[in-house]
Parts: C-alpha cells; structure tokens; sequence
C-alpha cells in the first residue's frame, strides 16, 4: 500500500501545475524517478526535477507542422539556482517565439552541442569542484587516469551500464573494494552535471545501482597483534619489493604511520635533515603536520638523497619520484600487497601499517592516546579537556616517536634473531 501511494504520488507530482517561482521550485522534492513540475503560466515550460536533487528548468514544444503527430522536443534553458525562475520563463518564451517562426533550438543544439568524452566531464567536474582539498583533487585525477583512462575518449552516452558492472569487477580483483567503490562514486558525481544539460543522457552508474548492483560494504580490517604481523611484513618488503624507492616507501610508512597519500607526495623542500624534522602540508584533516625525524627515518632519508642525482630534474623535488606518473611522485603501491602477503606469510595492506604503528604507541609503550592521534594526524574529536592544551612540540615529540621506531624494530627484528640463535645452537 505505501508503495501505491508513493507511486501515485510520484505521478500526482508530475502532472501537477503550478506557478513556477522560487518558493514553489525549492518546495519540489525529489522522487525515486525524475519528473517535470509544469508552469501554470505558460504553456511547454516546467522544472525536471532528478532523484540527486538537481533541477533544471526546461521548454517542451512540437517541431514542424506536423502538429499532434510532431515528436516532442525539448530544450534545457537553465539551471535552478543558477537561473531564477523569472529569467527561464522569460527565456523560454524566446524558445517558443523561435518555434512559432519555424526553428527547431532542440535539433540546432544538438548540431552544434554533442555530448562530451568522458574526459571532458572528469576535467570539468574536477575543476568546478571550488573549496575541494588538493589531496582529493588529486586522487579524483588518479581515479580518472588509472582507472578509466581507457574510456575517457568516449563520448558519455557510449558508457553502458554493463560496461560499469564490468568495470567494477575489474577494479575489485585488480586494485582492491575500496578502490572500486571510490571510482564509482567519482563516475557517478561526473554524470550528474552533463545528464542534466543533455537531454536524455541517463547515469550508468545510477542504472547499475537500479538494476541491483551494490557498493561493497565498508568493514575496518581488523589486524593481528603487532608482535604476529610486523615481523611477517618487514621480511615480504624486503623479499618482494626490488624497487629501492617502493621499498623505502614502505619503511616510511612503518615507522610513521602516515598515510600512504602522504608517504609518497613527500618534498625534499618540506625535509630538514639539519634540523631533524620534516613537514606535511596536504592532510586527509587539512591540519599541516611537522614532525621528527628518528634515527630510522634519517636512514631511508640519506638512502633516497644519495640516489638524487640518477634521478631525471624534473623528478628531484620528489622524495619518492615517478617518471610513470603524471604528478611526478609514486601514486600506486597496490601491485605489491599481494606479493608482500605471500612472501612474507600475512596478508598485507598499507593502512595496517597505521593500525601498527598506533597499537605499539598505545598498548605496547602506553603512550598518551592524544600524543599518539598528533603524531599520526588522526582527526581528534571534540574533546573540551583536551583542547585546553597546547598543541605538542616537535622536541616533545622526538623522544616518543624514536620509542615507538625502537619497539617496532625489536618486533620485527625478534623472529629473525630467534631463528639465527636456534640455527647457531643446532
């Protein structure tokens, strides 16, 4: 019965007219399916209404003279919200005017509008995006370029449902269900504009969702104590990644707990050796991060320093350069979970590094939780206690970042000196 009545109400919405002002167009609420909200003062002009929210007001008319039995056309004039509903009525009586002279502005507009590439929609979708972080601009471009850098020659309306399906199950083996679900959303919010500026171009990402398909479920992956997995990750990184700056990447990771977007965007100009600390500007928090540089960190610094020079110029501001990539640093790391798992004999991902990192300050030094969320960046809730102090220092951050630089290396270092006893004593 709710069902019926929801339907029934969808149509009711549809058919209705109404005087089209800004109070009445704000008032329209989006339903499972788009619909048009018709204006009571003129005849042909209404508001399409689509199930994201999106509204945009629109002119109906018959080409030709073939009267009843010209097929209908349709023409966007405006966006609400951008354009007041004074100014699209008045717009649309300039459409009709050139219909009653003979024009078809539908067929003109197509002539001289096709529907963009793919490319085209990501370029103008990620520069619209005004107040966006630069870190999610940038894996915006990444989803573009590495996941469907394929398909960005293709114009919108070649995109089908199947080939999204298709697509997902592709970046789900390949590149993990996270990833998968982040490019789809992105593909999803790239549509969004254009479906509502070309007429008839459908979403098929909102297909795919209608006909069944399903993110997968985000689920915390919940790790092994330290003391089992860091000794297994240490020796698949060394076993399965021969790229000294993949390596180095890695280790960095173990022994901060950064994050992997941070790791690798890292600048030699935001590193000062002298000093012995190094700065993070571009957080997932938007919070700029200085920290210190322990005894490990300064090891993996001078190894990528004392390469510097081998690497081409435009490559050198990088700490972990890239001649593959198009921002010049290390993007992707995922090719070697898998072979960082089987070598090492514990599946492996980059975020466990963080788990890591912050069950050894906490449950293995019990060090404060609040000096443990300041050297990882962890966005902090609002806890009126704690933010009556100040922030910490880098210097009162020295000492307990080597602590837990220490710890890890015991933990990974244990199994390795247990096994060469028992081999020495055999």
């Amino acid at each position: 019965m709710e069902n019926r009545n929801r339907d029934a109400s969808a149509k009711n919405t549809a058919r209705v007219k109404l005087t089209l002002s800004k109070r009445t167009v704000d008032a329209l609420e989006p339903q499972d399916k788009p619909f048009i909200a018709w204006d009571d003062r003129l005849t042909g002009f209404g508001v399409r209404v689509h199930p994201s929210g999106a509204k945009a007001y629109l002119v109906n008319y018959r080409a030709g003279t073939g009267g009843r039995k010209a097929p209908n056309k349709r023409v966007v004039v405006g966006r609400a919200g951008r354009v007041a509903p004074d100014q699209a009525r008045r717009l649309a009586q300039e459409v009709l005017g050139r219909v009653a002279a003979g024009d078809d502005p539908a067929g003109e507009r197509t002539e001289a509008r096709s529907v963009p590439t793919l490319g085209e929609a990501c370029k103008d979708y990620i520069e619209s995006g005004h107040g966006r972080a630069a870190s999610t601009e940038r894996g915006y471009r990444r989803y573009a370029a590495l996941y469907l850098g394929d398909w960005l020659s293709r114009p919108l309306d070649s995109i089908t449902r199947r080939d999204v399906e298709g697509r997902f199950r592709l970046l789900t083996e390949r590149h993990g269900e996270m990833p998968a679900n982040q490019c789809l959303s992105f593909l999803r919010s790239v549509y969004r504009r254009p479906c509502v500026d070309f007429e008839g171009l459908r979403n098929p990402v909102e297909q795919w969702l209608s006909a069944g398909g399903r993110y997968h479920r985000k689920r915390r992956k919940r790790i092994s104590s330290p003391a089992e997995v860091l000794p297994c990750w240490r020796r698949g990184i060394e076993a399965a990644v021969e790229n000294p700056a993949h390596r180095d990447a890695f280790l960095f990771g173990l022994y901060t707990g950064m994050r992997r977007g941070e790791v690798l965007a890292l600048r030699w100009a935001d590193v000062d050796l002298g000093r012995g600390l190094f700065r993070v500007d571009e957080t997932k928090t938007g919070v700029p991060l200085e920290l210190p540089v322990t005894r490990q960190l300064g090891e993996i610094l001078t190894r990528r320093q004392s390469g510097r020079e081998a690497v081409p110029e435009e490559f050198r501001g990088w700490v972990f350069p890239s001649r593959s990539s198009g921002s010049g640093h290390l993007e992707e790391l995922h090719a070697h979970y898998e072979d960082i798992g089987s070598a090492g004999g514990e599946k492996f991902w980059f975020h466990g590094l963080r788990n890591a990192f912050i069950t050894v300050a906490e449950r293995e030094l019990m060090l404060p939780r609040p000096l443990t969320k300041r050297l990882v960046n962890h966005a902090r809730p609002n806890d009126v206690t704690e933010g009556y102090a100040a922030d910490w220092t880098v210097e009162q951050l020295r000492g307990p970042a080597q602590r837990i630089a220490d710890r890890i290396d015991e933990l990974t270092e244990a199994p390795t000196n247990q096994a060469s006893s028992t081999a020495t004593r055999a």
